[in-house]
Parts: C-alpha cells; structure tokens; sequence
C-alpha cells in the first residue's frame, strides 16, 4: 500500500482519451487501476492502439515499455540481480545515497511482465494498521514496509509488492484493511489478491474475515442512516469506496 498523491482532477484526461483510457472527460479504469494510478503504482497490463500524444503540463502521460533486457541498477550485484531474476527471493532491501550522499532505504523487486527491476522507497510504502479489524504492531508495520512477510492473529499473512496493482500480496484471497488518511479511517476491501511470493493462497479469508464484513455492513448503516430490508446482501463492493 501506497498513500494516494495524486486526484483524479491531476491526471491528463486529454491525453488518457486520445488513447482509449478515458472518454467525454470520464477515466475508463476499473477502481484498482485507478487507485494504482492515483497511487504512483503501475496498473495491470493495458492494450493500447493508435498511440499519438504530445502531453504538456504538469502531469504528464508517460507510456511504459517492455524491455528486451532488464536494466540492472548500479546499487545491485550481480548475485543480486539474478537472485531476484530468477525469483529466488521475493524482494532486497537496500540503502543508496543520492547526489548529495543523503541515504534513502528502497525495496527492489523484479517484474517478469515488463522485464524490469522495481525500485520502491520504503518511506512511501503505508502499513496498513488493521487487517480484518485485527490491529497491526508497530513492528508488523516496520516488517510490512520492509517488504517482509506479516502474520496476523486471524491467519492471514500480508506482504508489500511494488510490482502489484494493489500494492499488497497475501495468503488469502479476500482482506479488510483500515488505514489512517488525514485523520479518518478508510475501509479498503481487497479480492482476488495474488498469492505469496513462490507460495500458494490455503484458504478464501482470514477467520475472522466474515466479523470484518459485517462490522463494516453496520459502519455504513451508521454512516447512511438507512436500514437494509430483511434478506438484503451487503454489497461488498460498496465498503471499497468507503471513508474516502
């Protein structure tokens, strides 16, 4: 997870629309994409034809290529290339120093999709501070924002990735996350993450997962001031835009 920096109103739309991704001034993104975007995370792969733009501005389109060899940074060996090359291990941690020899923490992962190494600054990456309103420690946060592997009470482990859309990987298909922003909290549901590096996902959720949901199914009673009729569903989907 990565705190949002940018809003919708920043982003070139001109631009998004004369290569299909947005249409009479509306971003044509599914809501992780977006997020991603808004988020300065990469999106999933899109297609895109016909490409023409000369953006000017502030903010500004830039495509992204497919490399026919990855470009290693100067701060890794070559061990270290290959181990992450080769998915031996899920990340390294790593500390450079900028121009004027300032040290800067970053995490370094290698996306097979685009072919390239991934260079995350730590101090960017948010922990989330509850999974499935089961509180995170201050040192399950440190871990997270390492990009190392965080077990919760509940059965749920979580990891950051840079090289995800979402921004996390977990063993378990579905999660509640609350993260602090500006002093509220927000409810982020996530489905369909990814898999652990190298591992696979044992079971859909977290036990106390189903408590979350409904914990947040009487949180947006509260907050509409309006009453389901009996045998209506929660709309999951609903508790994604919540506290935003």
């Amino acid at each position: 997870m990565i705190k949002q920096i940018y809003n919708i109103q920043d982003l070139p739309v001109g631009d998004l629309e004369r290569i299909g991704l947005a249409k009479n001034g509306i971003v044509m993104l599914d809501h992780d994409d977006l997020t991603a975007l808004l988020s300065g995370r990469r999106t999933d792969m899109l297609r895109l034809e016909n490409l023409k733009t000369d953006a000017e501005g502030k903010l500004q389109l830039l495509l992204h290529p497919i490399y026919r060899e990855p470009e290693v940074p100067a701060f890794l060996t070559d061990t270290q290339a290959e181990m992450l090359e080769k998915g031996e291990v899920p990340n390294l941690q790593q500390m450079i120093f900028d121009g004027e020899g300032n040290p800067r923490e970053v995490l370094i992962e290698f996306d097979k999709d685009t072919n390239e190494f991934v260079v995350t600054d730590t101090e960017r990456i948010q922990a989330p501070d509850e999974i499935n309103d089961i509180p995170l420690t201050a040192e399950q946060k440190k871990r997270y924002m390492k990009g190392e592997e965080v077990e919760t009470q509940d059965g749920t482990t979580i990891q950051y990735s840079g090289t995800e859309k979402q921004g996390i990987r977990s063993d378990k298909l579905a999660l509640i996350a609350s993260i602090l922003i500006d002093g509220g909290i927000s409810y982020l549901l996530y489905k369909g993450l990814h898999a652990l590096y190298g591992k696979k996902q044992d079971q859909e959720h977290g036990a106390n997962y189903q408590q979350a949901l409904k914990n947040r199914q009487k949180d947006e009673i509260k907050q509409q001031s309006t009453v389901l009729e009996p045998g209506e569903d929660f709309d999951e989907e609903a508790s994604q835009s919540m506290g935003r």
